[in-house]
């Protein structure tokens, strides 16, 4: 048996398991071994898979990583690259979606997951606004403001025009630590309580402000902080 039909039998050996048990019956290698078999079809691609963990510090790291960054991964080609980061778009807008279909209020963990998929891993720092109607659906989510490694500009005055301007009743506040700790800052909390009195005066509520990262994430309304 040549190593082509090896190659073909183990291939056929992590679908099965996918099919079987879905992602929790794989590694995190395993999981983007086997994707990376439809852009390298014709590799052993365990090594890259191992290679691509261990350079990018986790299966996440690895779908947070820029193009640039994956370009310079030697073995890896161009269509795998645009195939990792098309898994992590699709990722987003399906967890959008989830999101948006709902009252958020009753479905805090579509929320959760929105926020992770699209800021836990991001490098630097990004602060989002989710603005509800007063069913508490989603009317629209808007990045704010990118920021350094540790902080982002936020205005909340931009936030709460951008409410008015759309007639949000309601507004979840969501940014990401690149460092993967949670815990929020002085500086988070102050900025919590300015863009609360300042939607106050306009009659939105701020039903919450989300912090995730790698490690975890932090609710202020968790905490009884809103």
């Amino acid at each position: 048996m040549d190593n082509r039909e090896l190659n073909a039998g183990h291939r056929q050996r992590l679908k099965d398991k996918f099919r079987k048990a879905g992602g929790d019956g794989l590694h995190d290698y395993e999981l983007l071994e086997l994707l990376l078999t439809y852009a390298l079809p014709r590799r052993d691609v365990k090594p890259l898979a191992k290679e691509l963990i261990k350079r990018f510090n986790g299966l996440s790291g690895v779908l947070e990583a820029s193009p640039e960054e994956l370009d310079k991964v030697k073995g890896l080609s161009p269509g795998s690259g645009i195939l990792i980061k098309l898994n992590k778009a699709l990722t987003e807008y399906y967890m959008t979606n989830e999101m948006s279909a709902r009252d958020v209020l009753s479905s805090p963990q579509a929320v959760l997951n929105f926020a992770k998929a699209k800021l836990a891993g991001q490098p630097n720092e990004v602060f989002l606004c989710i603005y509800l109607n007063t069913k508490n659906e989603v009317l629209k989510h808007n990045t704010i403001n990118q920021g350094t490694v540790d902080k982002a500009a936020v205005y909340p005055r931009r936030i709460i025009k951008e409410a008015l301007d759309c007639h949000a009743a309601g507004l979840i506040l969501v940014h990401n630590h690149p460092s993967g700790h949670c815990q929020p800052s002085p500086e988070d909390r102050a900025l919590t309580d300015s863009i609360i009195s300042v939607a106050k005066t306009m009659d939105i509520r701020v039903l919450d402000h989300l912090i995730v990262g790698r490690l975890g994430h932090y609710s202020f309304a968790e905490k009884n902080l809103i």
